[in-house]
């Protein structure tokens, strides 16, 4: 402590549970600065995905579903995770593992270039639902 105050730094404790405790003299405020810096550069290359939604009917027009593809390709290329959900009301149910089906199975068909189906479609209660990541 002596030492440190002779040269106006500081005692930093770096490890206590050694024996005999580790401590350096430093400049404390500075290394804080630098840890906070270090901190702020690893949060910057840190990319953050989030799961983007579409929601689909199984009797959705073929324009529609053009559309709804054309939003998956760009959620795709924006590196988004896309969770496909095809929502079945009343009677429609029971075209689930007909119709259902060959639509993801077309949505899926028509995004095999920039991405690939990481859950194929299963039934969630009345939504049929289908998970789709970029390639990478």
């Amino acid at each position: 402590m002596q030492k440190a105050d002779e040269v106006g730094l500081d005692l930093v404790e770096l490890s206590a549970s050694a024996k005999p405790p580790v401590c350096r003299v430093m400049d404390y405020g500075k290394y804080r600065y630098e840890q906070s810096k270090k901190q702020a550069e690893a949060k910057k290359k840190q990319t953050t995905v989030e799961v983007k939604e579409i929601k689909l009917r199984p009797k959705t027009e073929k324009h529609d579903l053009d559309f709804k593809i054309r939003n998956i390709r760009k959620f795709l290329t924006q590196k988004n995770k896309v969770k496909v959900t095809l929502r079945f009301r009343g009677r429609e149910i029971v075209y689930a593992n007909s119709i259902g089906v060959t639509v993801l199975n077309k949505i899926g068909e028509a995004i095999e270039d920039i991405g690939t189906i990481q859950q194929e479609p299963k039934m969630e209660g009345r939504q049929m639902v289908m998970f789709v990541v970029p390639k990478t």
